[in-house]
């Protein structure tokens, strides 16, 4: 299954509504995706996760929503405009572009074996223009970050909550890169959603609060249940560190294309803080009372992908099994993240006492969980339907719950069976996913 198994979560995808090729019935632009209504259910899921995480369930960290929209001197100042280029080769016969960091040293097109053009300097960033006019007055950018518009931010923070350090702003939105060499379905794209941190720290701690963080990070990965064999943390060496990093670790997944980072947890000192303080004018610079000191605080980053962890998460709860003769699709997914919790199924769709009582059923459960009602086809084929988008708990309305007021719950993980009381369900079912 390993050898095409990214094939087979393409096609899970498109076939039970996860994600789509965006503009599809125009052919399609290239490489991006629309999150259908299991999609997008995942990914919110998802996103509340991480948020409940870092904001919710501790003390020290703040939420923010900056615009996309930023001046365009903050990324003179970030260095994005200056530095945020890859470099790229062409090849002069099928003309495909390609970065140099992918090609390394090769001096051939490792797609047709023609010449390629020397390396040349892209930068990544989208440009646009505001206003009626386009001149080079009126540019700017679609941020290629969301992490500047904490940074900005830093001085409205300490007037308006008065954070001691340490302390951390949380933000969940989308960012754009002009890559040239997008791929792997969902997980290289030049529209995607980051959800990032920026942990302001004093100096001296530094080290010790970007390892309390790696720890923090990876843990949470485990705890939606991707498998440990899975993941792996990869530090940075000099050679691979951002002109404003001091240190950094990746968390990785190792997809069928390899292992690839999650996201990515970095040391940026104070790089970013004096940038921001000698390009506005704005003393951005911390004031601790106790100590009657100013300084510009290190920030610690931990910045992941939204799209890579939706990514990692199907890969990962893919399951094929063997049950008779027949091959069983599921998704094990965590009850956390599954899009749907409770699918309830009459067994009978042509009794409409049994259809009129699973609605019944359903619209009840829909006030307290996640729940679909499906009668759309043969009992098995529902199942087989629910596995395949990972929904928990399968509930069967059939004849003889007519009399004894009893359901059939069947378990998505085992496949078992039993009985339960209408009347107990609910309180069944929220026990089961509490």
């Amino acid at each position: 299954m390993s050898e095409n198994l990214m094939d087979k979560v393409v096609s899970l995808c498109k076939r039970r509504g996860f994600i789509f090729h965006s503009s599809e019935i125009y052919g399609g632009l290239s490489n991006t995706w629309d999150y259908g209504p299991y999609g997008v259910e995942l990914k919110n899921n998802l996103k509340r996760s991480w948020w409940k995480s870092v904001v919710y369930e501790r003390d020290d960290v703040f939420g923010m929503d900056a615009a996309i929209l930023m001046h365009p001197k903050v990324w003179e100042a970030s260095g994005h405009v200056e530095n945020f280029f890859d470099l790229k080769s062409d090849c002069k016969s099928c003309k495909k572009r390609f970065k140099v960091a992918d090609i390394k040293e090769r001096k051939k097109c490792p797609e047709c074996g023609g010449e390629l053009t020397e390396a040349r300097p892209f930068n990544l960033m989208f440009k646009t223009h505001q206003g009626a006019v386009e001149d080079a007055a009126s540019s700017i950018y679609l941020r290629p970050e969301t992490a500047q518009g904490m940074f900005v931010n830093f001085l409205n923070i300490l007037d308006s909550k008065h954070p001691k350090l340490p302390f951390g702003l949380a933000q969940i939105g989308k960012a754009f890169r002009n890559e040239i060499t997008p791929g792997n379905f969902t997980f290289r794209t030049r529209e995607f959603e980051q959800m990032e941190i920026e942990y302001f720290v004093r100096p001296e701690e530094a080290d010790e609060k970007l390892e309390e963080w790696i720890e923090a990070r990876f843990n949470w990965y485990l705890n939606l249940g991707i498998r440990k064999d899975n993941l792996r943390q990869h530090p940075h060496g000099k050679d691979e560190l951002a002109h404003y990093a001091k240190a950094c670790t990746d968390i990785e997944y190792n997809f069928p294309f390899g292992w690839s980072e999650l996201e990515g947890i970095a040391n940026r000192t104070d790089f970013d803080l004096r940038q921001h303080s000698q390009a506005s004018g704005k003393d951005l610079q911390y004031f601790d009372n106790v100590a009657k000191e100013r300084f510009y605080p290190y920030i610690i980053e931990p910045s992941g992908g939204v799209d890579r962890s939706v990514l990692a998460l199907l890969v990962d709860a893919y399951n094929e099994e063997k049950v008779k003769d027949d091959l069983r699709v599921v998704l094990k997914l965590h009850k956390d993240l599954a899009p749907v919790k409770v699918a309830v199924l009459p067994l009978l769709r042509n009794r409409p006492e049994i259809v009129e009582l699973a609605k019944k059923i359903a619209r009840n459960l829909k006030k307290s969980v996640v729940t679909v009602y499906d009668d759309t086809g043969a009992i098995g084929k529902l199942y087989r339907r629910q596995d395949e988008v990972g929904t928990l708990y399968c509930v069967t309305v059939d004849v003889q719950s007519l009399e004894d007021k009893q359901v059939t719950v069947r378990h998505r993980d085992t496949m078992q069976q039993e009985r339960v009381s209408i009347d107990n369900l609910k309180n069944y079912l929220e026990e089961k996913l509490a």
